[in-house]
């Protein structure tokens, strides 16, 4: 008998629908949907509106270590590259114990915030000394474990980052712990391969960014076999990096890109903040995912994305926590929304043909997010994962709407709160709004940060 789940009213991809009854199979795949449906025997009963459960298209993990530590002015002229000297001494103290420790907490959080998988965009490779461990994947194998433990779905994107600069730079000593040649990457892609292969995981392709990997590099990887994978990369994320780009080559990091790779819909550009009107139009036409990290991208400075642009061109756009600043869905759409109104002077930029912001943001990023993680979810129909976000149905905010107004009010006047259970791959991971293993995760979180901080 399948596993099903009864809920009063559920968004549906052709729209909201009540009396909904959702049934999957062991694998966690939903094998039903019907509405106007009758409650089955065993059906759990939602107790609010359900979603499909949002993807995290861009997390490194172990910066969560560090979340909140940099908010002192200490140089006038600070910005995303005075952070990372910050960050790279994290780097260098952390053990593979304590990424796992870290993750592991991250994730429920993340669970908590309304994401139900994360593509780990992870760099960091090597032992303490810059070596390769024993076991060339053990700090990725402590990222897949985390994951298991907590209960997310992921996409594990292991990063080839081979020079410190653009042109084939000398690395720092710093980065020493992110270096690969292109023949160890690939080794690593073969030793993970197996470690992915299960419900709810996936194995991508990933380039830090293009200061990190020579154009040789790139065609290496991606004249690998494995031509379906997920391919993601940092870009044009900071002025500087524009700036350096079109020092080296006489062309920005978009444009370059696009001059020399065929980018396609398997490519996720995460931040892509200093585009312009071509690379705009470029991005849009490849139907290549913009990973936006509206939090991280304020907290760092970045800039903005123009999104409005972009989406008026018909691109498609995800979410991602970056840096972990903020573990939220509410948070990254409501500021992504919120960074273009302060853009443009006007209110209510992101919309789609029924004019809902908050619709539009939330099924945009749904689609976007699924894509780049190359998983079927992201959407409540047969075939996809039954990855389900439930919302408080008694909140005094959702007692009396209904229709893309319950995302309204989450997004645009809610907190996580408002998340009351989490259902990945069919198994219920966050219950009134608890996960059963936070507290003890907590606990090694914590103990890991005193180690490092």
């Amino acid at each position: 008998m399948p596993k099903a789940v009864f809920a009063p009213i559920a968004m549906l991809p052709e729209g909201w629908a009540e009396q909904v009854l959702i049934e999957f199979d062991d694998d966690g795949t939903v094998t039903s949907v019907k509405a106007g449906a009758k409650p089955a025997a065993g059906a759990d009963h939602c107790r609010g509106p359900v979603l499909p459960g949002m993807p995290n298209l861009h997390s490194h993990a172990f910066q969560r270590a560090m979340a909140g530590l940099a908010e002192v002015a200490l140089n006038p002229e600070d910005s995303f590259w005075t952070w990372r000297d910050l960050m790279y001494r994290l780097v260098g103290r952390l053990t593979p114990e304590q990424v796992e420790d870290i993750a592991r907490y991250l994730y429920i959080d993340m669970l908590k915030g309304g994401y139900t998988a994360v593509a780990e965009f992870h760099y960091l490779h090597h032992g303490l000394d810059g070596k390769p461990y024993a076991d060339p994947a053990e700090m990725s194998r402590r990222v897949l474990s985390a994951a298991d433990r907590a209960g997310i779905g992921i996409t594990l994107l292991p990063v080839l980052y081979a020079h410190g600069g653009f042109g084939g730079k000398a690395p720092t000593d710093g980065q020493r712990r992110f270096i690969n040649s292109a023949e160890q990457y690939l080794k690593l892609q073969e030793i993970l391969a197996k470690d992915c292969d299960g419900p709810g995981k996936r194995l991508g392709f990933c380039f830090h960014s293009l200061r990190a990997v020579t154009l040789d590099e790139i065609k290496t990887v991606m004249g690998s076999a494995q031509d379906d994978r997920p391919v993601h990369v940092h870009i044009a994320e900071q002025q500087k990096e524009v700036d350096d780009c079109l020092a080296w080559s006489g062309r920005r990091p978009i444009q370059w890109l696009y001059d020399n790779v065929a980018v396609d819909d398997r490519w996720c550009l995460i931040h892509a903040t200093h585009a312009e009107a071509d690379e705009v139009t470029a991005m849009a036409k490849s139907r290549a995912v913009a990973g936006l990290c509206p939090t991280t991208e304020a907290n760092l400075g970045d800039g903005l994305f123009p999104a409005v642009e972009f989406l008026a061109e018909d691109g498609i756009i995800g979410i991602g926590s970056d840096s972990h600043v903020s573990l939220s869905v509410v948070e990254e759409l409501r500021w992504l929304e919120y960074g273009q109104r302060l853009k443009h002077e006007r209110r209510n930029r992101l919309y789609g043909a029924n004019k809902h912001v908050a619709g539009h943001l939330y099924r945009a990023s749904l689609q976007g997010g699924a894509q780049a993680l190359g998983q079927k979810m992201g959407a409540i129909k047969v075939g996809h994962r039954a990855d389900l976000v439930v919302l408080d149905g008694q909140h005094p905010l959702l007692a009396h709407v209904s229709g893309d107004d319950i995302l309204g009010r989450w997004l645009f006047a809610g907190l996580n709160r408002m998340v009351k259970d989490v259902m990945v791959g069919g198994d219920w991971v966050v219950q009134d709004g608890r996960h059963g293993d936070e507290i003890e995760a907590g606990r090694a979180f914590a103990a890991a940060v005193k180690a490092v901080v």
